[in-house]
């Protein structure tokens, strides 16, 4: 219940503090060919903006943010909309950042990790066993109290972070046997995303971390060049690992968020009352992604069973007791140290 009145609250609070302001599910999942140009779900209306997503259209963010498009569209009598471009079509997401700062882009949905890049705080949201559930996660995302400061501390660099989606929740996945402790890791080889945290966070976790693109990693596993993976259940799905890497544990060690980003210039570029409708109508993408993104997980688990997965729940607390070491070796500055307090906090 605390959490979902921090959501309530933390709504309410960011549309106040952003019109104050401005004055008034990593990789590609699959599943879809890239559009060779437009988006999806774009309605007519005066202005429509470009929203740059890395996956496929019907992907939770995605169907969400085009379906807010529309709803914008009616209650700004067709002054704005939204249209989304899917499967890196406007070009990956370190790129989309870069296209956004300099308003090509108008929106992109981004890894949090990418922000990293920007200020490293943002580590703090991006950290092993950071939340406790899809909920605790979106809930924080979206509270200004928790999340204001960080977020606005890269307006100078010319992004605006609007808010959160949850991705999913990350657990490992092998072609081996189930893993039940860190101790079954040894001397596998995970794919990991590409990142130093990420290598050094399978490294506590009792394997060997090996940073590659999504693409390759069916390849992969298939020829023994690594022994798994670790994702959430529909890009474990959709990508059919489970055809070569039929283990999967639930070690749920990792939520990376998906944030949404644009450039100040670009916000301001809306009335105040447009500016608001827009806040409102996000709130309604956020909850209209929460809700598919718990049908699609549960519905990627049963297509994996279909494909030959197995599937098995080891105790967390060793695998959360084993990254511990990641706290002090990455939130080295007294905000990020407050700011993974305050989401961790959120949960109780």
């Amino acid at each position: 219940m605390r959490l979902k009145r921090l959501a309530a609250a933390g709504t309410a609070a960011v549309v106040a503090a952003t019109l104050t302001a401005c004055g008034g599910f990593d990789t590609p999942s699959g599943g879809g060919e890239a559009e060779a140009s437009g988006g999806a779900g774009g309605a007519d209306a005066e202005k429509v903006f470009k929203v740059a997503f890395n996956q496929n259209a019907e992907q939770p963010e995605a169907v969400a943010m085009t379906h807010l498009g529309e709803r914008l569209a009616e209650r700004t009598d067709g002054r704005y909309s939204l249209e989304v471009f899917p499967n890196e079509t406007l070009g990956a997401q370190k790129d989309t950042v870069e296209l956004v700062q300099a308003g090509t882009v108008d929106f992109a949905l981004v890894a949090g990790s990418l922000l990293e890049n920007f200020n490293p705080d943002f580590v703090a949201l991006n950290m092993p066993f950071a939340y406790d559930s899809q909920e605790h996660q979106e809930a924080v995302l979206n509270d200004p109290e928790i999340t204001g400061d960080v977020y606005s501390s890269i307006e100078d660099q010319n992004i605006r972070v609007l808010g959160g989606f949850s991705a999913g929740t990350r657990s490992v996945y092998n072609s081996e046997k189930p893993i039940t402790e860190p101790a079954d890791l040894a001397g596998m080889k995970i794919r990991v995303m590409e990142s130093d945290t990420n290598t050094r966070m399978m490294e506590l976790m009792g394997g060997t971390g090996t940073p590659m693109g999504q693409g390759e990693v069916y390849t992969a596993i298939q020829s023994g060049v690594i022994e798994g993976g670790e994702n959430n259940e529909s890009i474990y799905a959709n990508l059919k690992h489970a055809e070569v890497a039929p283990y999967y544990s639930y070690t749920k060690h990792l939520m990376i968020p998906d944030l949404l980003i644009t450039s100040p210039a670009v916000f301001d570029t809306m009335s105040a009352d447009d500016q608001a409708i827009f806040l409102e109508e996000l709130q309604g993408a956020f909850d209209e992604s929460s809700e598919l993104t718990t049908k699609i997980m549960a519905d990627s688990k049963a297509a994996a069973e279909e494909a030959g997965a197995e599937f098995n729940e080891p105790d967390v607390e060793p695998f959360r007791d084993a990254v511990a070491p990641l706290v002090d070796e990455k939130l080295t500055t007294d905000t990020s140290r407050e700011l993974y307090d305050a989401v961790r906090a959120a949960a109780e």
